[in-house]
């Protein structure tokens, strides 16, 4: 792995969270172990859509919440 790649903090579920540069929500997902459909997640309070995942590059500082889908009936 190169030393020099660009890496950011981001809160995940309130703790610090390092990733590198560019990092998809879409991809952390993925790099979490979560299928995407088992989980529902949210970026600085603002709920995120499966299909807009990959379009959200993750910020320094961003607050990323992940959190169990509620169904109701």
């Amino acid at each position: 792995m190169n030393e020099f790649l660009d890496t950011i903090t981001i809160v995940l579920d309130g703790q610090p969270h390092s990733l590198l540069a560019q990092t998809t929500l879409a991809a952390l997902v993925e790099q979490l172990g979560h299928p995407a459909n088992a989980v529902s997640t949210a970026v600085n309070g603002q709920f995120v859509a499966r299909a807009a995942r990959a379009d959200c590059v993750l910020q320094t500082g961003d607050q990323v919440l992940l959190f169990q889908p509620i169904v109701g009936g």
